[in-house]
């Protein structure tokens, strides 16, 4: 290799450190202020040494390098960028998804509601055989075809507070009647004239209370924890 040769290996060699130590130190926060004097120091006295006719092409060869590396640390840095947009992304669609999915089984949870409370409402006393006498298995099977499943637990428990499914229950002070307590009783005979003998007219008759006076039996049941009536 000739001594030019050398010399401008050796020129774009030091020039190329010096832009690593750049981008180095950029990217570290660190002062590259000596390397750079000193490295700067070696190019202007190898490039003394050079026939003027090839340092231009040294120096070509050397900003050639130091564009290389500056575009490479761009690269990385526009990479850098793109995954972390792409992740943000991601992680918000996964947000909008698991809304979106809960927005649909809410909705179809109230359509569901809303068909119970519609076949329910199709129901009357007429639906169940007239008997002397009930059981509390026999009223509750009732109960459970005409109120929403959703719903039934809280209906259970009023009835269970008020009369422990005796659809025949009087309170002795008041005079409040059946599965519900009505006062007085004959409210009930809204829904029809068995009231007295037949749960199921009762049980329809509570269902429509608890439903136009509180929105549902659950709320109806909420306001009973409150205030021990309702």
């Amino acid at each position: 290799m000739s001594p030019i040769s050398v010399r401008g290996f050796a020129v774009a060699s030091a020039t190329a450190v010096t832009a690593v130590g750049s981008v180095v130190g950029v990217a570290s926060g660190s002062t590259a202020q000596n390397n750079d004097a000193e490295a700067t120091a070696a190019d202007s006295t190898l490039l003394a040494d050079i026939p003027a006719g090839q340092q231009a092409q040294v120096q070509t060869a050397s900003l050639t390098q130091q564009a290389d590396i500056q575009a490479i640390a761009a690269d990385a840095s526009a990479k850098k960028v793109a995954e972390e947009a792409a992740r943000k992304a991601a992680a918000q669609t996964a947000i909008e998804k698991k809304e979106a999915a809960e927005k649909a089984a809410e909705a179809a949870k109230a359509a569901k509601e809303r068909a119970e409370t519609k076949a329910a409402a199709s129901r009357s006393s007429s639906s169940f055989p007239v008997q002397s006498s009930y059981t509390i298995a026999q009223i509750q099977a009732m109960a459970q075809s005409m109120v929403p499943s959703g719903q039934y637990q809280c209906f259970s428990n009023i009835v269970d507070h008020e009369s422990s499914w005796n659809y025949q229950a009087v309170n002795a002070s008041s005079g409040a009647y059946g599965l519900f307590q009505a006062l007085p009783g004959s409210k009930m005979s809204s829904v029809g004239d068995d009231w007295r003998t037949n749960p199921a007219t009762q049980i329809k008759w509570g269902l429509n209370y608890m439903d136009s006076r509180y929105g549902s039996p659950c709320e109806a049941w909420s306001f009973w924890q409150a205030n021990h009536w309702y």
